[in-house]
């Protein structure tokens, strides 16, 4: 005689348990993750290992294919996991190797997310880290309504103002010939010109950096932070040091590369985003109705777009406002938006073809560069 049947609410009780579980082991990988971050930094070893992560996700693709798990579903798993231990290494990493100890560091405008950003990581190494903000610092955090009553007596002071107003602060402290290291993290270089010259030609210890990635960014793994050489190497290599105990690609340019790059890599890529959902919403098509009939291409397109349209506008139009170099990009995008239409349009098959197989052989050569990196 067979027990009674299984109830759904035991079922279901079972994957709550199961879950648990998942969740426990999870929280035992992390704390094992820590050891390995120890045991790494005591050996010299570099935080990640690119032939390691190989290893273990084939490892577990094949075990995944044995027990009828989905091979692609486990290796998303792993690798979210990968990215959470990484994450955990690399913030051990920066505590352990903080350029800190104890040194003052100011961030103008630290309680906005940019700010709030520098001054969580400047914590972390060991600084003694004070905000000037209008606005309620981190709690903790020491805080200045106005900068202009700090002694200015730190070791770095870090802009993270909204570029409308970084420039006027620059040549501001320019006067005051702080002796620290200088430099803003703003998006574009060019709207600060004068003020980081300002600086210069007093004498002050200036450089300029960009983090290429967002607030809410854990792992610097893969991200860029992009320095502007402004011809004084200590106060770039001092800026430069503050990254060094972490996994971001650091790279030096000269303050119009960085913006005529900029143009293309933020300027167009926002642009191109702004006109995909502002063709949607002038298009009449209700969105739940587009989400019906949407594509894989489509939701790819529309998760990005997004992103972007839940941004700051004023940021963003400051960035295709104010880059010297910004009508280049809009200009390229308008003519070709303008070759794609009049190929349809024109039924030029050839000239429509000779698009695509440029665009591939283009975005070919990135793929090479990528796979090598990796």
């Amino acid at each position: 005689m067979t027990g009674d049947p299984v109830t759904l609410e035991q079922l279901r009780q079972r994957v709550t348990d199961i879950d648990r579980q998942l969740i426990a082991l999870v929280g035992e990988r992390k704390a094992v993750s820590e050891e390995v971050a120890r045991v790494k930094r005591a050996t010299g070893r570099p935080t990640r290992d690119y032939e390691r992560e190989r290893e273990v996700i084939l490892a577990v693709r094949a075990l995944a294919a044995e027990r009828g798990v989905s091979p692609q579903l486990a290796e998303q798993l792993l690798r979210l996991l990968i990215r959470s231990s990484l994450a955990t290494q690399e913030q051990a990493t920066v505590a352990a190797r903080g350029a800190g100890s104890g040194r003052r560091a100011l961030v103008i405008g630290g309680a906005g997310k940019m700010g709030g950003w520098m001054v969580s990581f400047l914590v972390s190494q060991g600084f003694a880290v004070e905000v000037a903000d209008p606005a309620p610092a981190a709690p903790g955090v020491a805080r200045l309504a106005d900068w202009r009553d700090s002694d200015l007596k730190h070791d770095y002071i870090v802009l993270a103002t909204p570029l409308s107003v970084t420039d006027g602060i620059l040549k501001d402290l320019a006067l005051r010939r702080p002796a620290g290291v200088i430099f803003d993290v703003g998006s574009l270089k060019s709207p600060l010109r004068a003020g980081l010259l300002a600086l210069k030609s007093h004498g002050c210890r200036v450089t300029s950096v960009h983090p290429m990635f967002g607030p809410d960014t854990e792992l610097l793994s893969g991200r860029h932070v992009v320095f502007v050489d402004l011809g004084h190497e200590p106060a770039l290599n001092a800026a430069r040091e503050l990254f060094a105990s972490t996994m971001a690609e650091q790279v030096v340019m000269s303050l119009d590369e960085h913006d005529r790059l900029i143009a293309y890599v933020l300027g167009l890529s926002h642009a191109l985003n702004i006109a995909f959902f502002t063709a949607l919403a002038e298009s009449g098509e209700a969105a739940p109705k587009l989400a019906r009939m949407s594509s894989t291409t489509f939701d790819a397109q529309l998760e990005v777009a997004g992103h972007v349209a839940e941004e700051s506008p004023e940021l963003y139009y400051e960035i295709q406002s104010l880059n010297d170099y910004g009508a280049e990009s809009l200009e390229a995008l308008s003519q070709a938006v303008e070759r794609l239409r009049t190929s349809v349009l024109s039924q030029d098959h050839a000239g429509f073809v000779a698009l695509m197989r440029r665009g591939r052989d283009y975005l070919a050569d990135r793929r090479s560069v990528t796979a090598q990196r990796a």
